[in-house]
């Protein structure tokens, strides 16, 4: 970890060394979910609610996936662009370094412009919780903890996932956009106002239900029957990230350089 420091300090200081265009980046990345969370509202004010959810209680979802969004995005952006790194050949220097992998693409990369992001997603959560009435435990605040903390697993894993398929297409895949972008628009609602199919593959196979819906049943105090589920429901998301390890493993054992 104090390689990965090391590599968060470096590219911060490069990144600071433009300050004007790093604070008018975060400012862009402020507003961007801000005109998203602004037809939230709009849809709110036209509707009232939507199947049995209030605009505060979806506002609370919208603030905890793009708050996990934000995060990723930010410490996890080496996967995110890794197709360069193969297209060019420079993976093959990382292979002879006498360091992991992973902990390598991690760190040639940081996205610190994220933190406009970041602070909007810190003001809707504020806004959302004092405007909701939940009986606050230690077990729930360590819920929501929990649910920002999976939320970031999930999408690094999936950052990950794209960053292996390289490995033989060499080019990035945009396919790969649903599960990040279009994970994150569709996760920032209650899983159960889409169709059965959608909410069994995002709670069974990529569990996004397992960072916001399944929890937050639980801290607004709607869950039914075992409870318990509900509270361990974050753990799941985080377990995600194991398979992605794994895939990631037997990508790097099968890569064969580009021959740049």
């Amino acid at each position: 970890m104090s390689l990965y420091f090391k590599y968060l300090h470096i590219l911060f200081k490069s990144q600071m060394q433009y300050r004007t265009s790093f604070w008018l980046l975060s400012f862009g990345q402020f507003f961007i979910p801000l005109s998203v969370f602004a037809g939230l509202y709009f849809l709110f004010e036209r509707f009232g609610q939507i199947k049995g959810w209030t605009f505060f209680e979806v506002a609370l979802c919208f603030a905890v996936i793009h708050m996990a969004f934000a995060i990723s995005e930010c410490f996890a952006r080496g996967f995110d662009s890794f197709s360069s790194l193969v297209r060019n050949g420079n993976f093959d220097r990382l292979l002879v370094r006498p360091r992991g992998t992973i902990i390598q693409v991690m760190g040639s990369q940081f996205e610190f412009t994220r933190l406009g992001r970041l602070i909007q997603s810190v003001i809707v959560l504020t806004w959302a919780l004092s405007n909701l009435s939940i009986e606050w435990s230690l077990v729930k605040a360590c819920i929501l903890i929990l649910m920002i903390i999976s939320g970031v697993f999930i999408f690094t894993g999936i950052f990950m996932l794209a960053a292996t398929f390289c490995f033989w297409t060499i080019q990035g895949l945009e396919v790969v956009n649903i599960f990040t972008d279009g994970g994150r628009e569709m996760a920032q609602y209650p899983l159960n106002i889409y169709h059965k199919w959608v909410t069994k593959f995002f709670t069974f196979v990529i569990p996004f239900g397992c960072v916001n819906y399944l929890p937050l049943l639980y801290v607004l105090d709607r869950s039914e029957g075992q409870s318990i589920l509900y509270m361990l429901a974050p753990v799941a998301g985080i377990i995600f990230i194991f398979p992605c390890l794994f895939v990631w493993r037997f990508g790097v054992r099968h890569y064969r350089s580009t021959g740049s």
